[in-house]
């Protein structure tokens, strides 16, 4: 059990190493979500009672962890995993009553216009929001003063900087590393449309070796672990860091 022991972290993660690691992975929709959610949340100013939508919510881990840990209402919002997967996860972590389940596709949300207070998206907008025109459609949702926070895989170099796609990444996700944006490219694109101000833009530190200790412990907890998390495991060792990593971006509704 030494990868699943390597995800309990208090000197790095204090919050997120309070929740059981096994737990975590059977909720498994990408690596630790928590980590990338605590990093996040020391750039937000989140306080109890605060509404927040947790867009591509998973199956819920980073929806209890928000509720717990900072006392906040939440709406976690999901395309693919049932409303009521989710709800059974929430009532049994014992945070029903803070956490409402949405089926919501991202481009079409089904809320009132400024009813959040902060938006938040973990290891999903990637696969929405990288369009000019989304952060214009999605902040119609938030409140004026509003924070937006958000975690993506990305690149350290973009790849159009760098003519393809490292072939070791390839190999493994094709085309969709196209959407992992350096935290730079991220900065410059919510600025540039004057309706945010960045508060931070940077890569998780030690990124790479995180998500290394995600898939080594999902391969050795999850069943056929070692045959869908082995290409993984292999494209970050290959990487060594050199292009792979994770941002995190936060921002304020002018």
């Amino acid at each position: 059990m030494t990868a699943l022991n390597d995800l309990v972290r208090p000197d790095r993660y204090p919050r997120s190493s309070r929740y059981d690691p096994a737990w975590l992975l059977d909720l498994d929709m990408g690596p630790n979500p928590l980590w990338l959610l605590e990093g996040l949340a020391r750039d937000l100013d989140l306080r109890p009672g605060m509404r927040i939508l947790d867009l591509g919510s998973g199956k819920g881990a980073t929806s209890v962890f928000l509720a717990r840990e900072y006392g906040v209402q939440v709406v976690a919002a999901d395309w693919w995993i049932a409303p009521e997967d989710a709800a059974d996860v929430f009532a049994e972590a014992g945070v029903g009553d803070q956490v409402t389940a949405a089926r919501a596709e991202a481009h079409a949300l089904p809320f009132e216009e400024e009813s959040f207070d902060a938006i938040v998206s973990v290891d999903a907008f990637e696969y929405f929001g990288t369009a000019d025109s989304y952060l214009p459609y999605l902040l119609r949702f938030l409140r004026p003063g509003g924070q937006l926070g958000m975690a993506t895989p990305a690149m350290t170099r973009e790849v159009r900087e760098l003519g393809a796609i490292p072939p070791h990444i390839k190999a493994v996700v094709g085309w969709e590393a196209i959407a992992w944006h350096t935290a730079e490219w991220w900065r410059f694109q919510w600025e540039i449309t004057e309706l945010v101000e960045v508060t931070s833009a940077q890569l998780q530190q030690d990124a790479w070796q995180d998500w290394l200790l995600w898939v080594r412990a999902a391969a050795e907890h999850q069943p056929d672990g070692r045959n869908v998390n082995q290409p993984v495991i292999d494209m970050l060792t290959t990487d060594g860091g050199e292009f792979l990593s994770f941002a995190l971006v936060t921002a304020r509704k002018n």
